[in-house]
């Protein structure tokens, strides 16, 4: 799965687009250097039942911003994702 097809489960899976998780998690201050990813995945998982993979990929947004590795960048398969930059405002938004 890619990066960003795991962000669109989790808006799937919350009903709330990652942009706004992210707006959430700074009021709480997750973004903050001293929150360990743990604090996050359980905030996750207890208001909202994620799952540590995807919660884990919400961790990188809140915590490095939306910005990722081209590793996988342009590559076919499951793994591959069209951009280095991840899409936080929705699906539905998203530019084709």
């Amino acid at each position: 799965m890619s990066f960003q097809a795991y962000l669109d489960a989790v808006e799937t899976k919350t009903g709330k687009t990652p942009r706004e998780l992210l707006d959430e998690a700074r009021a709480k201050g997750f973004d903050a250097p001293a929150v360990k990813a743990t604090v996050i995945v359980e905030w996750l998982r207890d208001d909202y039942g994620l799952g540590r993979g995807h919660a884990m990929a919400m961790v990188h947004v809140i915590k490095k911003g939306p910005q990722i590795s081209g590793k996988h960048v342009g590559r076919a398969g499951s793994h591959g994702d069209a951009s280095d930059v991840l899409w936080l405002d929705g699906k539905a938004s998203r530019p084709a």
